[in-house]
């Protein structure tokens, strides 16, 4: 209130003032062009300015007003055509969860048409159109879907190969996914998708170079990776031997092998499954040697049981030797049932029967496996102690029958007496 008595004052006192200087001089103005003159007063020529600015900003208000309705109509259409793209983007979505594939591309097609966001619904009808296996329409859709966000190449292009890859369209995919690399080197999810189809068409070379990438982008768990890794070093290494020519010597497939074996990671050459599938291929080509003494040095690095179980499996060209080196490591590792298994098949192998049963015996109480326990068993048959035998098959019997799924039995005879 206070500010408006002001302001009128303000008004007032303004006014006066140049109420009394019109009176006082109301000044002279001329202007002349050509042949033309108009003379007036200062302060009629101020009042005409200020009355045309006035009529000038109202004819601006009132042109841009006419205007206006043909822009709000255009708003209001824009809004209305997205508010209908995006029902049908949601029915077309609902469609295509619950499996309805030709309703869901119609929904999402024609919703693409007039959608803010057209990527989406295109990607989306491109899955419908490959569920119902039309590979003419889903590729077309893909390629709306590329030009109407060019920016997103590598979205499309991950869609593209996950699509080619269910149609088992492998070389193509292979090469969307090879592009895909040089687009995002460290997208995992192009990497796992990678990784697939190198295992869909057995090319553990490429798998083995791709292997390293995985496992520094973390794109599969430590398991994954460890199996996998196993997997492939494990094919590598058979078709090392499998791929030669027929008429390939046994010499020439040793040193094929050997060499593969060598360049393996360091890593892999100590994992104790491809320890033992390496073994098992020296022993196929004749190598028994080169396998003992490839073991030894292993389990001599690094104490392994599983190696050292294998290691008694081995006829080696010296099997007292083989004795002998067990028997040292039996030093260090007296309560190793594996190495006590061990023991007992080399001590076979040099005929020292008594030993043996001694050796079984106590990897047998150490840790009560069927493997200890059919070597036992077996070799007091052949020693003609065949009651104490089956006694030991009879009080281990869980060892021989675990696995065995629940069934209803007879009843024996002291049961029914």
């Amino acid at each position: 209130m206070k500010k408006l008595f002001l302001l009128l004052l303000l008004i007032l006192t303004t006014g006066a003032l140049v109420g009394e200087m019109m009176v006082k001089d109301p000044g002279y103005v001329l202007l002349a062009y050509n042949q033309t003159t108009v003379e007036t007063s200062l302060w009629v020529l101020l009042v005409a300015l200020v009355i045309g600015f006035i009529l000038l900003h109202w004819s601006v208000n009132l042109l841009t007003r006419t205007q206006l309705p043909t822009a709000r109509l255009k708003a209001w259409k824009e809004s209305r055509h997205q508010l209908i793209s995006r029902r049908k983007t949601l029915k077309g979505l609902a469609s295509l969860s619950e499996g309805n594939w030709a309703q869901a591309q119609k929904q999402l097609s024609q919703a693409a048409e007039r959608s803010d966001l057209p990527l989406i619904n295109y990607l989306a009808a491109a899955r419908a159109a490959h569920e119902q296996n039309n590979e003419q329409a889903t590729d077309a859709l893909l390629q709306k879907a590329r030009n109407s966000t060019p920016e997103a190449e590598v979205t499309v292009a991950i869609s593209q190969a996950e699509i080619q890859m269910a149609r088992g369209q492998l070389e193509p995919c292979l090469a969307t996914l090879l592009r895909l690399r040089t687009l995002a080197p460290k997208n995992t999810y192009v990497m796992k998708l990678l990784k697939d189809i190198y295992l869909r068409l057995n090319d553990w070379h490429a798998l083995s170079k791709l292997l390293p990438l995985l496992d520094k982008h973390q794109a599969l768990k430590g398991d994954e990776l460890s199996e996998l890794s196993s997997q492939c070093y494990r094919q590598i290494l058979e078709e090392s031997i499998n791929n030669l020519p027929v008429e390939t010597s046994v010499d020439d497939r040793l040193k094929e092998l050997g060499k593969t074996w060598q360049a393996l990671p360091s890593e892999q050459t100590r994992d104790s499954n491809l320890v033992q599938r390496y073994t098992e291929l020296l022993v196929s080509l004749g190598a028994e040697n080169r396998a003992e003494q490839n073991l030894k040095d292993l389990i001599k690095r690094n104490w392994d049981e599983q190696l050292v179980t294998l290691y008694g499996r081995i006829n080696g060209e010296n099997t007292k030797k083989q004795l002998d080196t067990a028997r040292g490591w039996l030093k260090k590792h007296p309560e190793s049932p594996a190495l006590l298994l061990t023991m007992g098949r080399l001590s076979l192998q040099n005929q020292h029967w008594g030993q043996a049963v001694k050796y079984f015996e106590q990897s047998l109480e150490l840790n009560p496996s069927a493997e200890a326990l059919a070597e036992l068993a077996r070799l007091l048959r052949h020693l003609g102690d065949d009651e104490r035998a089956q006694q030991l098959l009879q009080q281990n019997l869980n060892l021989v029958s675990s696995g065995l799924p629940e069934l209803p039995m007879p009843q024996s005879e002291k049961e029914i007496a």
